[in-house]
């Protein structure tokens, strides 16, 4: 049966109706979530007493974080659900795992049908503006760097895994995919395979076979192309050989990958020389994705926030490819969608759906007693905000802790940009360095590394308070090895671009220590992520944690056992 395409004008006349009156469509939204959760458990303590209006809502239900509701989620994994409305009338499906790198350990989070539905209505609103730009034709595929986590039971016998792998596995999401022209090149052996390191090289591989095929190049986050074609470096050769000879590496030792991606691999010599010419002519992998596959049209990943970094990189490896970012969301479901595709990745912005939850907006500069909110259409152009979500599965005011700015709207919905994660913060006393502040710093250091020809491959940070005064430790792993005096002026660097005044002050006064960098053996990373995943996270949804907390003792166990080299800074 042949899926139905899908229809991209029709999709955005949808969304131009319902971004006519966002601030109605917000109104009927809530009403229709406490209509039907009013009667569970959490919402009967509450006292709405049947009331569904913002004004009430705001006066009667709490505004939350994860910690305060982690007890109703855990009764409904271990089962209660099944007996009792708990935080929703509606059954959840299954849990969400976070990728756990904020606090050192995946968090529970619920997961039903109506997210499955808000997930779709995304993707779909976020391809029929790409495909305005950047359409794709006829038989198009997608190679996807995605992967499956494991899953396992709760003790109450949901599913439990992270939210890409439900997505993954919902029938919804195959369905979808293919009405949009971009069908994985993958077989779900490959998505779900049980070791990252051959799914990898198994989805190289089967987007090489699919090279003239593949329109689009993507995964959730930037970091996983990267990662991608990294690897690809290294293992190119045994890819074009089992091209040549129609036989998968010994190496793949999966029995469902091998199996599955062997009905795809037949001997093709001539596909074998043209992808070995492609690589041996590159220039230090310039353009090495076009190059691969001549037909894409884009590159499309999470490239905000964290993912910023690895931008650089992946614009060597696009060459002249534009470099497309995905939509705006969480484990905890979806806020917006990017209606802007041609704008770059550092100015993208994502219209709210004002359809998919309730959203309020906690202003970062509010005095006095609070906290205050305002609603969706209630923002103001130019300032930032920490967003607050009711959802259809069962999230009644919760805290997200992203920070946004509104940079204006689409009629009346605001085009929110992401700016960081509110309680990623460096600080000892009265600094506050964000995210994004640590980013600019690193950004700042790197250029020093250019006319080395080296790059920071990836990094992270803590604060060290083991003795007085306490200082800003960065660890960096890198692309070769540099002499000392390069990293001591690094180090020196990171210090000095810290804009911060409330840390320079301290700097100056020695109420702060000098700031040391760290630089860890190669390969660090990778036992970081792998970490991860152990703990149930999927490499497709892994964000290296640019902040490491005490409470996150493996990680820092891994870095501290990894440092090559280290430099204090001399810049105060």
């Amino acid at each position: 049966m042949l899926e139905k395409r899908l229809d991209p004008e029709a999709v955005i006349d949808e969304f131009e109706w319902l971004s006519v009156d966002a601030g109605r469509v917000q109104r009927e939204t809530l009403k229709k979530i406490l209509e039907e959760n009013g009667e569970t458990e959490y919402l009967s303590k509450c006292g709405l007493n049947g009331r569904s209006d913002p004004e009430s809502f705001k006066a009667c239900v709490p505004i939350v974080t994860h910690t305060d509701i982690e007890s109703y989620i855990h009764r409904i994994a271990d089962g209660e659900g099944q007996h009792t409305s708990i935080l929703t009338a509606k059954p959840i499906s299954a849990i969400s795992l976070s990728s756990g790198t904020t606090q050192g350990k995946p968090k529970y989070v619920t997961f039903n049908d109506e997210l499955v539905q808000s997930t779709m209505q995304i993707f779909k609103t976020s391809f029929a503006f790409r495909n305005r730009e950047y359409p794709i034709g006829d038989g198009g595929k997608a190679l996807q760097f995605i992967y499956g986590s494991k899953q396992f039971k709760t003790k109450g016998g949901l599913d439990a895994g992270t939210a890409t792998t439900n997505l993954y596995r919902d029938a919804e999401f195959k369905k979808t995919m293919k009405a949009m022209q971009t069908p994985c090149c993958s077989p779900d052996e490959v998505i779900f395979g049980d070791n990252f390191h051959q799914s990898l090289y198994s989805h190289l591989l089967c987007g090489l076979i699919s090279r003239h095929q593949v329109q689009v190049v993507s995964s959730t986050f930037a970091h996983s192309i990267v990662h991608a074609f990294r690897t690809f470096e290294q293992i190119w050769q045994q890819l074009v050989a089992d091209i040549r000879g129609g036989i998968l590496s010994p190496q793949i030792t999966s029995t469902p990958i091998r199996s599955a991606v062997a009905k795809l691999l037949k001997p093709d010599p001539e596909l074998a020389d043209a992808i070995q010419g492609k690589c041996l002519g590159l220039s230090n992998w310039y353009g090495l994705i076009p190059e691969l596959f001549p037909n894409a049209k884009y590159v499309y990943g999470i490239m905000t926030g964290s993912m910023e970094p690895y931008l650089k990189k992946l614009r060597h490896y696009a060459g002249e490819l534009p470099l497309l970012s995905a939509d705006y969301g969480s484990s905890e479901g979806w806020i917006g969608v990017n209606v802007n595709p041609t704008l770059p990745p550092e100015m993208v912005t994502f219209a709210v759906l004002p359809n998919i939850a309730y959203f309020e907006f906690m202003p970062l500069d509010q005095d006095g007693p609070g906290p205050i909110t305002v609603g969706l259409t209630e923002v103001e152009v130019g300032k930032e905000y920490e967003v607050i979500v009711t959802s259809f599965a069962g999230l009644y005011r919760y805290r997200l802790g992203d920070v946004v700015k509104v940079k204006g709207f689409h009629r009346t919905t605001p085009e929110l940009q992401f700016m960081c994660r509110r309680n990623l913060l460096l600080n000892i006393n009265i600094d506050k360095n964000t995210e994004k502040d640590l980013q600019l710093s690193v950004e700042a250091a790197g250029k020093l590394l250019e006319a080395e020809k080296l790059e920071v491959v990836d990094f992270t940070s803590c604060v060290d308070t083991s003795a007085e005064p306490g200082h800003y430790v960065i660890f960096w792993e890198m692309s070769g090895n540099a002499d000392d005096d390069v990293l001591q002026d690094c180090c020196n660097c990171l210090d000095q671009s810290f804009a911060d005044a409330g840390y320079r002050s301290s700097r100056k006064v020695s109420g702060i220590g000098p700031l040391e960098l760290r630089i860890l053996k190669r390969g660090t990373f990778h036992k970081v992520m792998d970490h991860f995943v152990g703990l149930g996270a999927a490499v497709s949804q892994f964000k290296t944690p640019r902040c490491v907390g005490p409470t996150n003792k493996k990680v820092m166990h891994i870095l501290c056992t990894n440092v090559g080299k280290s430099y204090f800074s001399t810049a105060y």
